[in-house]
């Protein structure tokens, strides 16, 4: 009986205690349960990480390119800019002939000694440096220097030329126009007698001509002579062809075009009129 009783306590504690633990475990802190945690951030690919901002890079270092000169005269140019740069390469000792006002091979090849001489492009051809090196080392040409071999423009016609059949001179162009009833029909570049032996000035008269004339005086050709004041002639020169104004006459009109001149003997007469003036 009394065994009874103590196991009837016994069932009855541990009825209690598990009352107890169900209790506690209702109204307490829950049983521990496994911790709940994020799941881990999926990995991802390398390629897909952010990568540092591209640095541009910089570009290769470039040098602008120089520009070419323009050129400003070249072969075959004419004209009076020409005559100026032929001019001053002769200043230069560069060219010894002229100027002539056409831009020749004699010119293409004195440019191109000029240009090397001072480390340019030897082109021939007279660019805006080339010109601007040319200016620095010479001086602007006078009348004389850019017509030393002749090619300027006949001057406006003396008004004692313009009726008749005349020989127009003119010393400051230095040419002579032919003329007939105030029209030109050809001109010609002339020279006259040094300050020795000066030209004559004034109106004059054909007094005779002569085809193969030799001076009695200087023992030298006159050919196609026409006399217009005692010994004084417009006549043929070779030398005047040959050295152009580096010379003078000894008073004689010279003509250098041995062309021009016998086409022109052909034409004057006897008695048609000289006109000699500045």
């Amino acid at each position: 009986m009394r065994t009874t009783v103590m196991w009837r306590s016994v069932a009855a504690v541990a009825a209690l205690a598990a009352v107890s633990a169900c209790t506690v475990q209702a109204v307490g802190t829950p049983a521990e349960t496994p911790a709940r945690t994020s799941p881990a951030p999926s990995r991802a690919p390398d390629d897909a990480k952010p990568s540092a901002p591209a640095v541009p890079s910089k570009p290769a270092e470039t040098r602008a390119p120089v520009p070419t000169p323009k050129v400003l005269w070249s072969k075959g140019d004419k004209g009076r800019d020409v005559r100026e740069v032929q001019a001053r390469l002769r200043q230069v000792a560069w060219l010894f002939e002229g100027p002539t006002g056409t831009y020749d091979s004699s010119t293409v090849t004195a440019v191109k000694g000029f240009q090397g001489k001072r480390g340019l492009p030897k082109t021939g051809r007279t660019d805006s440096v080339t010109w601007q090196r040319l200016l620095r080392m010479t001086r602007e040409p006078g009348k004389w220097e850019l017509y030393a071999s002749g090619g300027q423009q006949a001057a406006k016609p003396d008004p004692r030329c313009m009726t008749g059949r005349v020989l127009c001179v003119s010393k400051t162009s230095r040419t002579l126009r032919w003329m007939v009833d105030g029209r030109t029909v050809s001109t010609m570049d002339v020279r006259f007698g040094s300050q020795y032996t000066p030209t004559r000035e004034g109106v004059f008269n054909v007094s005779f001509k002569s085809r193969h004339h030799v001076s009695t005086l200087y023992d030298t050709p006159m050919p196609y002579a026409m006399f217009f004041s005692g010994g004084q002639a417009v006549h043929y020169s070779s030398d005047f062809a040959a050295t152009g104004y580096n010379g003078a006459s000894h008073g004689c009109v010279n003509v250098r075009d041995e062309g021009k001149i016998a086409a022109l003997f052909s034409q004057v007469r006897s008695g048609d009129k000289v006109v000699v003036y500045w």
